[in-house]
């Protein structure tokens, strides 16, 4: 939740972010993350893929999300090296 983060963030952390470092920090970290947004369509895939390829509801939705952002390659130490998904290869970067 980029709101909530940015709430505490820039109101009670120890050293509060300053107007400038939360809007860098938002365009350089939390940006890039908002490629995907929750919707059902989201959902749906991600219990379809949990049906499927029996991953947690957790490692589905990444996967579903990595898929909906037109990803190729999904990096994972938890998930089964070398296993393509639909256009999605998941590839384990500590084998």
């Amino acid at each position: 939740m980029v709101q909530e983060l940015l709430n505490v963030a820039t109101r009670k952390f120890a050293h509060p972010l300053a107007t400038q470092q939360a809007q860098r920090y938002l365009d350089t970290v939390l940006e890039p993350l908002c490629a995907v947004f929750a919707s059902t369509s989201l959902y749906r895939k991600t219990i379809d893929l949990r049906e499927r390829w029996r991953y947690g509801f957790y490692d589905s939705l990444i996967i579903a999300s990595a898929l909906q952002a037109g990803c190729r390659t999904l990096y994972s130490e938890d998930l089964h090296n070398g296993q393509v998904i639909e256009s999605l290869k998941i590839v384990n970067p500590f084998v």
